[in-house]
């Protein structure tokens, strides 16, 4: 069965939610536009959502694992109750792409084709995108006896298939040092090692850039930019805290795993760039991987010094789906910006979300924004 014929028989839709990554976020933004819930939780990691946040889900359907989420009784559940799905990180991470594109019915609202491109080892990755976009990147060092400068080793942790374990590493002999420590350490192995992307690493303040882009273009427009904000890493946050020679005397391998956000805003004289990127990787999506992309996306990078001394916003990672970054909508200004745009009160950047999906049943074109 078609998704886009299944949501043609919605008369009513339920927001469907995966129990992770930002589950809290959806469930607040659906609730809050006056559309009922569903949540898919895993057994054992749950509480947060069955317990503390029951209020915010109005069914809940208990998985002994997330993979469970494409058998044909727990889809055909989701089916009935109208749902459609609103993707993250953990939902494409858990779930599988394979399951995702082949055997997944349950709409989505978004492009479900499009998320594998964050994986680096995926053909049409988002590198390939931003160089097809002509959005300035970190330069790639295609083996560690290349290195030259700083640089960036993003690899996979060997536990935790949501997080990546980064190094940073000045020369070929040092590469192999830390490498071999976190080998030891069980941070990585060897098969992440392999599939690892050494770049270099960018000297400048860090932007995450979010937006939304919009299925319904002839009503809302191409997208809309939501905000800035930044991660808080752990243990890395724990090291930066610390006077450099303290730091010195910790002989413990650092680990980029994402543990928070804050927000932060860029000067006005440098805002234009960003935009531009977001209409160029737009395009770009949309002839790439059609229907190009659907809902919320994130570009990762910082605002650095160029070769000419001129400031440059670099891109070293975008993400295709809902950023889980509840700072946003509390901490950035564009709220109000695209309350006065909408005529509605916008609070968070998933509102946008629900407003499209809203006007998408009021216009009778639910199947122009999922797959």
């Amino acid at each position: 069965m078609d998704p886009k014929k299944i949501v043609e028989d919605y008369k009513e839709v339920t927001i469907g939610i995966f129990g992770s990554h930002s589950a809290k976020e959806i469930g607040v933004s659906a609730k809050a536009w006056g559309f009922k819930t569903v949540i898919v939780v895993q057994k054992g990691r749950d509480k947060l959502y069955t317990k503390f946040n029951k209020h915010l889900y109005d069914h809940v359907l208990v998985l002994d694992s997330f993979k469970d989420m494409v058998n044909e009784e727990v889809q055909q559940k989701l089916i009935e109750l109208n749902a459609i799905l609103i993707p993250n990180r953990s939902f494409a991470v858990y779930v599988g792409y394979e399951n995702i594109e082949k055997r997944l019915k349950v709409p989505i609202y978004g492009n479900r084709y499009l998320l594998r491109a964050e994986e680096r080892n995926e053909a049409k990755n988002q590198y390939y995108l931003l160089e097809k976009a002509k959005i300035r990147s970190p330069i790639e060092f295609k083996s560690p006896e290349r290195i030259d400068r700083l640089v960036i080793v993003k690899v996979q942790q060997a536990k935790n298939p949501l997080e990546r374990a980064f190094f940073y590493a000045i020369s070929p002999e040092d590469y192999y040092r830390q490498a071999e420590e976190l080998l030891k350490a069980g941070v990585i192995n060897e098969e992440g090692l392999k599939k690892a992307r050494i770049e270099e690493y960018v000297l400048g303040a860090r932007f995450n850039a979010n937006f939304h882009s919009y299925a319904l273009k002839d009503v809302f427009g191409n997208f809309d930019f939501v905000g800035f904000s930044d991660r808080r890493q752990v243990n890395l946050q724990g090291f930066l805290n610390l006077p450099a020679r303290e730091q010195l005397k910790i002989n413990l391998p650092i680990k980029n795993e994402e543990i928070g956000h804050f927000g932060v805003t860029m000067r006005e004289s440098k805002q234009e760039t960003v935009y531009e990127y977001a209409e160029k990787l737009i395009t770009t999506c949309l002839e790439e991987y059609p229907p190009g992309i659907i809902g919320l996306f994130g570009l990762q990078g910082a605002m650095a010094y160029s070769p000419k001394e001129e400031l440059e916003f670099v891109v070293f990672d975008v993400s295709f789906r809902v950023p889980g970054d509840p700072a946003i909508g509390p901490t950035s200004p564009e709220m109000r910006n695209l309350s006065l745009k909408h005529g509605v009160k916008i609070e968070d950047p998933l509102d946008l979300s629900m407003l499209e999906i809203r006007k998408a049943i009021e216009l009778e074109r639910l199947s122009e924004i999922v797959t």
